[in-house]
């Protein structure tokens, strides 16, 4: 079954990456089934107190799917899935692979005004949301978001309170019955290989998010071959403290490539230090993924920590680049090995290797992890440029999808008309072939790992009527990287501050991570010579504004930082 908005590889290239093995035909749901019987009563995931063996998780899994189907929700549909890490997500992705449906993997912090716009984008036919996170009421929200979607659509519910019109997640999971029989009732009627297992956020760089179908084969290659190049193996006890609905903690490599190769899966549902250095002495845990800004608070915490986390092997850092000298520190104050880890939900992953020499480590990104991952570093004409020369990142290859999933306007431009992803990464390669990151050409801002679009920032600002014009740069943060900085020309005779900025996207329901953080009031925006507005400029009075002082530039008249 082909949804329609998914653009698929060439015939003649998936037939390659089924030839030479990245692609194994299989669904995601059967190789469960294959974990299931090879490693039984081993532990397969753990969370809090709650702890599922290999075979629990293929029940459990494949009575949800059941359970999902009595609901009405059918191969070939979208659903709309909003948990945080805990273990029914992973039972619910498997479930739903077991019945050809497609979960769109939206993040606890996003609110109405990015829920309702991937609801619509993917037609989705019901939302999973748990009943309340963090004090915040994720079920009123899923209803908003399915009215908007109309009758038709329902709303799942993880939790102890479940109101009238809406199903219990729980409840679909009951394993009464007979698990051979249900398991050849699915068997008969999985999905196909090269149909869409899950859809991915993009970073957002060109408005509200896109989506990015992955398929049973292409995202079961992801994590395999990953798994392999991070080495692995039945001993691997993963900690996921990043949302598992990112691809970094799902399969890069993540959750998944535990479970493939018979290891164990921890969750957390936070990174906060203390809670993730116990886990790791309480499980023995021997891999991590991190982003830098929670890096950071790791490498802060770890010289006072009271627990054993000597286990650890490979502490994987990627979401955002880090510096040689941040490299260098973290290689000295936290367990285990560091990895630099580049990649990104729309395919291509490179990796540092364990056994690589400290320096390439400290220096570079690491190296593709596929021989056919197609790479091609060139200028503004996309005319490649010389070995170690810097240049625009284009890729593909057999786990870098060939658009958008419903873009074909953007895909024309991220899309070069014979299939590279104009990744809007600016990189060198080294003789060795790894990469070293030197910027971005997109118009992005990288808080802590999650990728803002300061044009969607701006577009939602300009509806206040307070401002006149405007542009949303990074501002340098102590510990995220960047934060969003607003450079506002306010409308004459109104008043406009960081309390009203926050209560405005506060009331249209956007992620709080998007919300600006420090506000610069300027008399005009800089204008380049052809008039457009000068990010260069506006990036530098930024950096300016990190001080703690006025910024030096006279356009400024007024700086307010949260």
């Amino acid at each position: 079954m082909t949804r329609t908005g998914f653009v698929p590889w060439p015939e003649h290239l998936a037939r390659e990456y089924v030839a030479k093995g990245y692609w194994r035909q299989r669904p995601l749901g059967a190789l469960m089934w294959d974990w299931a019987e090879a490693y039984g009563d081993r532990v397969a995931l753990v969370d809090g107190p709650h702890r599922l063996t290999y075979r629990e998780l293929a029940e459990t899994a494949d009575a949800l799917a059941e359970g999902l189907a009595r609901t009405g929700v059918r191969h070939g549909d979208n659903i709309l899935v909003q948990l945080p890490n805990c273990w029914e997500f992973i039972a619910l992705i498997l479930a739903c692979a077991r019945l050809g449906v497609a979960p769109v993997l939206a993040l606890p912090p996003h609110r109405e005004h990015e829920l309702t716009h991937l609801a619509r984008l993917a037609g989705v036919t019901a939302v999973v949301a748990p009943d309340r996170w963090r004090d915040f009421d994720h079920q009123t929200l899923a209803e908003h978001v399915a009215r908007d979607r109309g009758a038709g659509c329902r709303v799942l519910v993880l939790g102890d309170t479940v109101r009238p019109g809406n199903t219990g997640v729980r409840a679909l999971m009951d394993r009464a019955g007979d698990p051979a029989a249900r398991r050849r009732r699915l068997d008969a009627s999985a999905p196909a290989a090269d149909e869409v297992l899950l859809f991915l956020l993009s970073g957002g760089t060109t408005g509200l998010p896109k989506i990015i179908a992955r398929t049973h084969n292409d995202y079961e290659y992801n994590a395999r071959r990953s798994g392999e190049v991070c080495g692995y193996d039945e001993d691997t006890v993963y900690l996921a403290v990043l949302p598992v609905a990112h691809n970094f903690a799902l399969g890069s490599p993540g959750v998944l490539a535990a479970l493939m190769c018979g290891g164990r899966a921890v969750l957390l549902p936070s990174p906060q230090p203390a809670a993730a250095f116990a886990a790791i002495e309480r499980e023995r845990v021997t891999v991590t993924s991190l982003v830098p800004a929670v890096a950071r608070r790791w490498l802060a915490a770890a010289p006072t920590s009271p627990y054993d986390t000597s286990g650890l092997r490979l502490c994987q850092v990627g979401g955002s680049v880090l510096s040689a000298t941040e490299a260098a520190d973290l290689m000295a104050g936290l367990p285990g090995r560091l990895q630099q880890v580049f990649g990104m939900a729309e395919g291509l992953l490179n990796y540092t290797r364990p056994d690589d020499p400290d320096d390439i480590v400290r220096t570079t990104q690491g190296r593709p992890i596929c021989a056919d991952d197609e790479v091609l570093v060139v200028d503004e004409d996309d005319v490649p440029v010389p070995a170690g020369r810097s240049g625009r990142l284009l890729t593909r290859g057999p786990y870098t999808p060939r658009g958008y999933f419903a873009a074909p306007e953007h895909n024309a431009r991220a899309f070069t008309p014979d299939g590279w992803y104009r990744t809007g990464d600016v990189v060198r390669r080294d003789v060795a072939g790894n990469l070293v990151v030197e910027g971005r050409t997109k118009d992005l801002i990288n808080r802590g790992g999650e990728k803002i679009s300061a044009d969607e920032v701006e577009d939602l600002l300009r509806a206040l009527p307070h401002v006149a014009d405007v542009a949303v740069v990074p501002a340098p943060h102590r510990e995220l990287g960047e934060s969003v900085c607003a450079c506002v020309v306010p409308t004459a005779g109104l008043a406009l501050d960081l309390t009203e900025i926050r209560r405005f996207f506060h009331e249209r329901g956007v992620a709080s991570f998007k919300t600006p953080e420090v506000l610069m009031l300027l008399d005009a925006l800089p204008r380049t010579p052809v008039g457009k507005t000068d990010k260069k400029a506006l990036r530098k009075l930024a950096g300016e504004a990190h001080v703690p002082r006025q910024p030096r530039s006279p356009a400024a008249s007024a700086l307010q930082r949260l």
